[in-house]
């Protein structure tokens, strides 16, 4: 039975690299999949999965319009049209940018043509409020993982994500800021709240 799976966790929790494992091990064994992520993050090219560690893989841009279950249905029946056996799973990265319809489209996907879909992202913003695809994945999957880091400062379990800009906190400001390592820090709630910054 196929499963709506939301793994998320705070920036530089290893989410990227753990898809783009995922992708290789269904791949190398000969299993089709179909990778994804969120047309919002262009920083190594619009429809690229790129990690920190410089791993990279060209994916399928999610639009604010596109219906995932429609694509996905299309693309299957055009691989078993063509011999080459149904979709194993569908992959998705950057998932707290997906809207409200893109999750239910992937719990169709799930429910209807029976194809798991696992969906990696952050689960709240850097003034710790849901993302919409976020909130609607806590919604609606049917199995949540949360991956671990650690805080910037301390070691201890990151929950949260911390904005800075020219070495200073940030809490106001719109909720989407593309940017990694020179933007947020992962960090503890105590830190979020009193950063060491130097």
């Amino acid at each position: 039975m196929a499963q709506l799976f939301f793994r998320y966790g705070a920036m530089s929790s290893g989410k990227t690299i753990e898809i783009l494992k995922v992708a290789h091990n269904y791949e190398a064994q000969g299993r089709k999949i179909a990778l994804m992520t969120s047309n919002v993050d262009d920083r190594s090219g619009l429809g690229v999965i790129s990690s920190r560690i410089g791993m990279k893989r060209k994916a399928i841009p999610v639009t604010d319009e596109m219906n995932l279950l429609e694509y996905i249905s299309r693309i299957n029946k055009k691989d078993k049209d063509d011999g080459n056996g149904k979709l194993a799973c569908v992959l998705i990265d950057e998932a707290q940018f997906l809207k409200r319809h893109h999750v239910l489209e992937c719990a169709k996907i799930v429910d209807e043509l029976n194809i798991p879909v696992m969906t990696f992202g952050l689960k709240n913003d850097f003034q710790n409020h849901l993302f919409e695809g976020s909130e609607n994945l806590l919604i609606f999957a049917d199995k949540i993982e949360e991956m671990k880091t650690i805080c910037h400062f301390c070691g201890h379990k990151a929950t949260m994500n911390l904005r800075i800009n020219n070495n200073q906190p940030v809490y106001e400001g719109e909720q989407v800021q593309i940017g990694g390592d020179e933007s947020y820090y992962p960090v503890c709630r105590y830190h979020y709240y009193h950063p060491e910054m130097k």
